[in-house]
């Protein structure tokens, strides 16, 4: 990883949360705290990472009275941050019972030609508006790709999809994603069957130039069509005609990095947070 490029990268980690939430200094760290309960938030609830050029004295004091705050405050007691960026902390994390979690990040070069990918028969690429009626089964389709992990055929299909949207609906969490939607916070975008089905979905968040894809998912039952890399693609070529100049994104497997590598993805470092709790996306 380039020294730029890893500053683009520090420097969207620091500032793309702002979007939605406050942040609370605790020494060497800053813990982003959602504004309103349930609002859209990228990093997960309540994440803590460090401050750029913080001290790291008082560390394990620091990494303590984060704890405390995300416990008063009911969230999972998360913390990501670049590696690169702050190589010392995993150990001082580690030391304090946490385990952490490696998530590689690959990077898309600002010159590399992303044309669009191939799709089945009758499904298109569509970016998903606010009163988008495909919206709560598009925020439903991740949570069942997520279930079942890796790219093979699952068994999660359209009647667990419509149960899913049904769920986020009534507790709220299509009505306070409407917003960031349109406001341009949150970008997604949809390869969709005939009917209007969402198959698989995507999203960004753009600051300053610079952008991490995320929430990649495609519905269990319409796996091995290329319908993620169509999306990942298209999100791309969406945020770079939208003045980002700096693509990036995490995996978590193997098969799903050389989707990403086929498109022109290249690594880039890696992401750290602590294991079994959300991450970003």
């Amino acid at each position: 990883m380039s020294d730029a490029l890893r500053d683009r990268i520090e420097r969207y980690y620091a500032t793309v949360p702002l979007l939605f939430s406050d942040a609370e200094e605790f020494g060497s760290l800053r813990l982003f705290v959602r504004r309103e309960p349930g609002a859209p938030y990228y990093g997960g609830p309540g994440h803590a990472q460090p401050v750029a050029g913080g001290a790291a004295a008082d560390t394990a004091a620091d990494i303590a009275r984060v704890r405390a705050r995300q416990r008063e405050l009911g969230v999972p007691e998360a913390f990501e941050w670049l590696a690169e960026a702050a190589p010392a902390l995993r150990s001082s994390v580690e030391a304090a019972g946490l385990t952490v979690a490696e998530r590689p990040l690959m990077a898309l070069h600002p010159h590399h030609p992303l044309g669009p990918q191939p799709l089945p028969e009758g499904v298109t690429l569509r970016v998903l508006t606010a009163d988008d009626p495909a919206l709560p089964a598009a925020l439903a389709l991740p949570r069942l790709a997520f279930g079942q992990k890796g790219t093979a055929s699952g068994s999660a299909g359209r009647e667990e999809l419509t149960a899913v949207a049904g769920e986020l609906t009534e507790d709220g969490t299509v009505a306070t994603t409407r917003p960031t939607v349109r406001a341009g916070h949150k970008t997604l975008i949809g390869a969709l069957a005939p009917d209007g089905t969402p198959l698989a979905v995507g999203h960004y968040h753009p600051a300053n130039g610079t952008t991490e894809i995320g929430g990649i998912g495609t519905l269990p039952t319409a796996r091995r069509q290329g319908l993620a890399a169509a999306v990942t693609a298209a999100l791309a070529d969406h945020a770079r005609s939208h003045g980002v100049s700096t693509v990036f994104l995490a995996y978590a497997e193997e098969a799903v990095a050389r989707i990403y590598a086929r498109l022109g993805f290249r690594p880039a470092g890696t992401t750290l947070l602590i294991a079994d709790q959300p991450a970003r996306s």
